[in-house]
Order: C-alpha cells, then sequence, then structure tokens
C-alpha cells in the first residue's frame, strides 16, 4: 500500500520517466553511480537497492514491494531500499568507507604534536581535508575552515564567540522563517544573555522570502543576519546573493546555514562574499559528526577561543596563556581526525562527479517528484516556491504524517516524518508535522513512482 493506495487513487501521473533523460548525468550512470555507492547492497534494479540475500534467493522472495515487519527491514531483510531521507543524512560512498577504514590502518595516530611517521601521515591526511573544503565552498584559503562536529556546533561557536563579541543590548538578530532549530536557539540565547532583539524575515504562501519585508528589518541596530540557503522543512532556496548585498550594503554581517544546500548546488564563498558559512558532513555524503565553518580572515583574528585546551595553544603558564593563529585556536583537543578525512573523500567524490551535474539531475528529479505527488487525492505539498532543491514536504488529508511513513517503512521506503526541527516553519502553514521525502543524485524516477 502506498500513498496512492492509500488514498484509492491509483491514477499514475501523466509523465514520462524519460524526462529527465537530457539532465547531464543520464539515469543509467545514475544508476551505476547509486549501484557502487552502497557496499553492502550488492544488486541494484530500478526499483531500488535490493538486499539480496541468500536465504531469500532460496526461498524466490520477490523483488516487488511487499509489506514486511519494520524490526526485520531494519536488519536488511527487506526486498529493496528507496531512500528518501536525504534531508535528514546521507549514504556513504565506498571511497568514503574505504579512506577512513584506511586512514585507521595506516595512518592512525593524533596530530600536529609527534615526530614519529604515522603523526606526519595523520596531519597530512587531516590538513588535506581542509584544503579540500576550502576548494568545495570557494573559500580563499584553507586558514578560513574550521572543523567541528557540524552546522550545529559551528553555528553555536560563531555565536558564542564572534556574538559574544560583537551583540549588546539593543542590538538586532536578523533570521528567517525558514530556520531550522540550530539556526535559531543559539541566536535565541544570545539575545536573552545580551539584551539583543531577534527579528524574523517572513516567507510568502510558497514559502519563499520577502525580500521586500527583510529590507524594512535591516536598520542601523541590525548587526548579524543568519539565514538557510535551502530549507531543511520545505526545500526553498532562499536569494542568498540578495540578501548578502543588502546585508552588507547596511553595514550587516551574513552568516549562511549551508547544511541542506552544499550536496545539491554549487558552492562559492568568495563570489557570495559570505562573512560565515557552515555546513554538516554527512548531508554531503560524507561521515556523521564532522563538519565545518567558513569565515573570513579579519573575522577568524578577530574572534576570541570559545574552547580552551591542547592543541589550540602555543604557550602556557599560571599567568599567561598564548593561542594558535585561526583556525587552530578554535579546535581544542583531540579533533574527529578520521572522519574530517573521510569528509575530504566525500567532497573528493562529489567533486568527481560534477556538483554542477548533480544540481541539474536533482532539479529535474523534484519537478518529477511534486508533479507526481500533486496527481495524489487529499495530498497537501507545504512549500511551493519555484526555486526549490530535493525537499518535497506534505500531508495527507485522513492520516497521521506517522501512519503514511510507517506505510511506506513497511514497503522499504524511507521518509521522515515529523517537525523536522523547524516548528516556526510549519506553524506558519498551520501545521505540526509533515511526511517529508527528499532526494539525492543517487534517487530515481523509478523510485518516486514506488513513493
Amino acid at each position: 500500500m502506498t500513498i496512492q493506495q492509500l488514498t484509492n487513487n491509483q491514477a499514475t501521473p501523466d509523465i514520462s520517466s524519460d524526462h529527465i533523460d537530457d539532465a547531464p548525468i543520464s539515469e543509467s550512470v545514475i544508476a551505476q553511480l547509486a549501484a557502487e555507492f552502497f557496499s553492502a547492497l550488492p544488486k541494484q534494479n530500478p526499483q531500488g537497492f535490493n538486499f539480496d540475500l541468500p536465504d531469500q534467493r532460496s526461498q524466490g522472495v520477490s523483488h516487488q514491494p511487499q509489506p514486511k515487519d519494520p524490526i526485520a527491514a531494519l536488519s536488511g531483510r527487506i526486498p529493496q531500499l528507496v531512500w528518501l531521507d536525504n534531508a535528514a543524512t546521507t549514504h556513504k560512498p565506498q571511497a568514503v568507507i574505504d579512506r577512513i577504514s584506511y586512514f585507521y590502518q595506516h595512518e592512525n595516530s593524533n596530530i600536529h604534536r609527534a615526530a614519529h611517521e604515522l603523526a606526519a601521515r595523520a596531519s597530512d591526511a587531516y590538513e588535506h581535508a581542509r584544503d579540500v573544503v576550502a576548494r568545495f565552498i570557494g573559500a580563499a584559503s584553507a586558514k578560513n575552515i574550521i572543523f567541528v562536529r557540524g552546522t550545529t556546533e559551528g553555528i553555536n561557536l560563531i555565536a558564542k564567540s564572534w556574538g559574544t563579541q560583537n551583540i549588546q543590548a539593543g542590538d538586532e538578530i536578523i533570521v528567517s522563517h525558514l530556520e531550522h532549530h540550530a539556526n535559531i536557539v543559539p541566536w535565541y540565547q544570545l539575545s536573552k544573555e545580551t539584551g539583543a532583539k531577534l527579528r524574523v524575515i517572513p516567507v510568502d504562501d510558497t514559502g519563499q522570502i520577502q525580500i521586500e519585508e527583510f529590507v524594512k528589518l535591516l536598520n542601523p541596530r541590525t548587526k548579524l543576519v543568519s539565514i538557510t540557503q535551502v530549507s531543511n522543512a520545505l526545500g526553498t532556496v532562499t536569494p542568498i546573493q540578495e540578501i548578502i548585498a543588502l546585508a552588507h550594503a547596511a553595514g550587516v554581517r551574513v552568516l549562511i546555514d549551508g547544511a541542506q544546500s552544499v550536496s545539491h548546488m554549487p558552492t562559492n564563498v568568495t563570489a557570495l562574499d559570505a562573512d560565515f558559512f557552515v555546513f554538516s558532513g554527512h548531508k554531503v555524503f560524507g561521515p556523521t559528526g564532522i563538519g565545518a565553518v567558513y569565515a573570513k580572515s579579519e573575522l577568524l583574528e578577530s574572534m576570541p577561543v570559545w574552547e580552551g585546551g591542547g592543541n589550540m595553544i602555543q604557550d602556557v603558564t599560571f599567568e599567561n596563556v598564548v593561542y594558535q593563529p585561526a583556525p587552530n585556536k578554535f579546535e581544542a583537543g583531540t579533533g574527529n581526525i578520521a572522519d574530517a578525512v573521510g569528509l575530504g573523500a566525500a567532497l573528493e567524490y562529489v567533486e568527481s562527479i560534477g556538483i554542477h551535474n548533480i544540481a541539474c539531475y536533482e532539479h529535474d528529479l523534484l519537478e518529477y517528484g511534486q508533479h507526481a505527488l500533486q496527481s495524489v487525492s487529499g495530498l497537501r505539498l507545504i512549500g511551493t516556491a519555484l526555486n526549490k532543491a530535493s525537499v518535497m514536504s506534505f500531508t495527507l488529508a485522513g492520516y497521521e504524517t506517522e501512519e503514511v511513513g510507517k506505510v511506506l517503512n513497511q514497503y522499504g521506503i524511507a521518509v521522515r516524518t515529523g517537525h523536522h526541527c523547524a516548528q516556526p516553519i510549519l506553524r506558519r502553514f498551520g501545521v505540526e508535522r509533515t511526511v517529508r521525502p527528499s532526494l539525492a543524485f543517487y534517487n530515481t524516477t523509478e523510485e518516486i513512482d514506488l513513493l
């Protein structure tokens, strides 16, 4: 029972499966890449990724969607996996898994503080990953890149370092209605601590930023605009370049939350003139627990440290501490070395495919998916901006979102249900939760048809 069957509507969307064949990446190439992507999934067919276990073959189990016990599904005993939960996390290419494994087998050491061979190898691998991050997002130098646990820690670092230094009572911080809680709570906390005020850019009924309202919010008290590039709940692509230009004209710094954009579209922080940019590795085919902060050099030099410990110091006495220059002064203690190396491998993997190719392919795939969902009786898309990426949030009349998610799970289709850590924007549309299929380049039109 898929979404169509839930509504007793068996009509097939009048869209050819060849709709995206003229994209820079063909579906056959995507299928090949996807087949390589999951080392644990030995076979791939047009309807998903098969857990083709020997006992299933011997029993002649069909590879068509059949309801299975959800617990069994978690152990891989399902005829297919259709992963449409990419906004929550992405799967990892074999190249990333192999690179992390190689690190632990051949390079495992702490970094920067030893003369032995493994320390040199580990340090080189870690700093190479920093170079890759800088190149991937268009930073002028690897010295502008700080490794953190992810987007949430990155925003908190900026709030507790730059924010504490620069935000005072009466100042204003602007966010948008679209933000993930990670880009609301740190600024809420800072405003409560300092007496600053949090202002919110509204969105229109499609879920797009209202630029004219943003302009009205800018004033001499505004110190920071912190805004997502792509909404995790709606998929809206915000007009970042225009927002940065308007903010800078008013003398205001801008932080870009790139967690949901970095895997779907090209990023160039230099061309954007972003002051800060943050993202998480696991959203872009890398490991969990690793991400990066970009900041302009003059900001990094003036920002105070936010954690103290080893690795970030030059000299310590009981009377005085001398810190390393940025980025090291923001990386106290032993970092997540292996996963930083894995993040570098993930970004190199994306570079090998071409982020422009991925963006074109996913654009057409998203249009196909939204068109297909709109044909389902009782289904309401939440977020219909003209410029979107990856996300197809919806509600289904007569069904709780969790019910829909559980039914789909029985058929091996993984979607996210809930508030997606973005309660303000869902409430803007009069809902508390949605079903959220979200796409990556390894998804296909056939998988959307199964939904």
